[in-house]
């Protein structure tokens, strides 16, 4: 009798219970989500703070402070005899390396990144990976009134930036110009025919970030 009674008295779980665990549940999985999406948005943003920023800063102030353009001609880092206002398409570390030294002489900084080269960073997209992209001085062709077949092609000095996964890049065209368009603003997809591609299918782009300078 005794131990039918211990047997009486336990007692399962309502469902009013089994509900509000499962609300419980539910709370945590959509905190973590949405925890990881700040993060990946944290990253995005840093990415472009102390890289594609700093880098469009030190080029700027470069002009501001000597009037020429950096790898612009041998006298401002450059590969070209003379200056001609133009990138000479700086894309090597021996290259880099000279830039880096002609910021060093004229008393600027050399933007640090979080790899050895002051030219590359490694960041993890979501779809891509962990993935190394490339900083180029570039003098690109980007299209004038629009992306695609609208107005004709301008050439511009431009960060040149290779590798770049996809959903950073559009991240950092929204950072940029405020809405995600390969084709148009300062910060584009290279070539800019097309806007930006799915980043379940496309892991990587090239893309340019036009700058104002000379």
């Amino acid at each position: 009798m005794k131990c039918n009674r211990v047997l009486h008295n336990e007692k399962g779980f309502t469902l009013v219970e089994i509900a509000i665990v499962l609300i419980i549940i539910g709370l945590i999985l959509g905190a973590t989500v949405k925890g990881g999406d700040l993060i990946q948005s944290a990253k995005q943003k840093k990415f472009y703070n102390s890289f594609v920023k700093q880098w469009e800063l030190t080029v700027l102030n470069y002009y501001d402070r000597t009037g020429g353009v950096l790898g612009d001609g041998i006298a401002n880092g450059g590969t070209a005899a003379a200056a001609n206002g133009i990138f000479d398409n700086i894309n090597t570390a021996a290259e880099w390396t000279t830039v880096e030294s002609r910021l060093t002489a004229v008393g600027l900084e050399i933007p640090t990144s979080n790899t050895s080269n002051s030219y590359q960073f490694t960041f993890k997209g979501k779809q891509s990976g962990s993935r190394t992209v490339s900083l180029n001085l570039y003098y690109r062709n980007a299209t004038a009134g629009g992306g695609g077949s609208g107005g004709g092609n301008v050439a511009s000095n431009a960060l040149y930036i290779t590798n770049m996964p996809t959903d950073l890049a559009i991240a950092t065209d929204r950072v940029i110009d405020g809405v995600a368009d390969g084709q148009n603003g300062t910060f584009r997809q290279y070539t800019d025919a097309t806007d930006w591609p799915d980043i379940t299918t496309t892991a990587v782009v090239n893309t340019m970030n036009i700058l104002n300078v000379p």
